[in-house]
């Protein structure tokens, strides 16, 4: 079966973007596409279906598990349709790094908790734990072009309270502003550069005290096959599955050939650009004249990276075997 084909936004998908700062595209993909991303993934896990007693924990006993990639498909291809609406929000192909179509099996799976199931009633937006933005790997400034887009396709149903990512679209306007204010550059934790806790790889305080005075939270639910495409500004978070649904989606990155640009002089702003100076509260065709980044752009190696790569050991090592084992039947 093959996959819908590409098409471009309508109006009316481009005006919900710039208010909300988020589209919900349904039915991108099947569930035969979905079915073999998921190729091996009990193996990987080492865990079974069927039998939730096998369904261990990480990331602090919440249930989630960021699995390593072991293969990649186009998704020019894979998701046309996807793909089309991603080219539009960010003013073109040609402005997306030719790497950013390739789409990895570095699945984000979320198995719930037992303790988690019999949670009633489920946890409130404002206090669940994970509140953050995209890009644990840089350096952020406004302009930042590592992460041009936060996309997350869904390779299964996600249902209400079935620990489907939350976003807060009110909390990008706080964040646009923050990065406004500090062109020297701040942490993916949202410290700006010279303070003592700049390296700091797991402190969320900032996000959960902007969250904390926002009023608006979308679920990201879905059928298989979906897939939302959310502004590079928006802060997220991981939410409990109390459900315990067998939940997976991805996060594919989408980075930029040359940074966000707030001054063109052809007025030819993309539509994460426009959202992004709308929240700074410059009207449609404005600009930013005189604001430039005063630090250096950085890479930063995050420590999921050394973890994930001795998960992927582990799991190579039990997919061969499996291979071995299914070759001898």
């Amino acid at each position: 079966m093959a996959s819908s084909p590409e098409r471009p936004l309508t109006q009316s998908q481009k005006d919900f973007f710039l208010t909300h700062g988020y589209l919900h595209i349904p039915s991108c993909f099947t569930r035969t596409q979905a079915s073999d991303v998921l190729q091996g993934v009990w193996t990987r896990l080492n865990m079974s279906p069927t039998d939730k007693s096998t369904w261990r924990t990480s990331e602090q006993g919440q249930g989630r598990i960021h699995m390593p990639s072991h293969r990649s498909f186009d998704a020019s291809v894979f998701v046309p349709k996807a793909w089309s609406a991603i080219c539009d929000l960010c003013g073109g192909s040609d402005r997306i790094t030719p790497s950013s179509s390739q789409w990895r099996d570095s699945l984000i799976v979320n198995l719930g908790t037992p303790g988690g199931e019999a949670e009633k009633p489920p946890v409130a937006p404002k206090d669940l734990n994970n509140w953050h933005v995209d890009g644990d790997f840089f350096v952020h400034y406004l302009d930042s072009p590592e992460q041009g887009l936060l996309v997350i396709p869904l390779f299964t149903d996600v249902i209400p309270d079935g620990g489907g990512t939350v976003i807060c679209p009110d909390a990008i306007a706080g964040v646009a502003r923050w990065l406004y204010e500090h062109p020297e550059g701040v942490s993916p934790r949202m410290v700006p550069r010279g303070h003592g806790d700049f390296d700091q790889e797991r402190n969320l305080d900032w996000y959960r005290e902007l969250v904390g005075g926002c009023e608006e939270f979308v679920e990201v639910v879905g059928g298989v096959g979906d897939v939302y495409l959310v502004h590079p500004l928006m802060v997220h978070s991981a939410s409990r599955n109390a459900r315990r649904e067998f939940r997976v989606i991805t996060n594919p990155p989408v980075s930029l050939r040359e940074p966000f640009c707030f001054d063109r002089a052809d007025g030819g702003y993309s539509l994460v650009e426009l959202k992004t100076l709308r929240s700074l509260g410059v009207e449609a065709g404005g600009g930013l004249k005189r604001w430039r980044i005063t630090g250096e752009r950085e890479r930063i190696v995050p420590q999921r990276v050394r973890v994930q790569e001795a998960l992927k050991r582990e799991e190579r090592k039990r997919l061969e075997e499996s291979d071995k084992a299914g070759a001898t039947a």
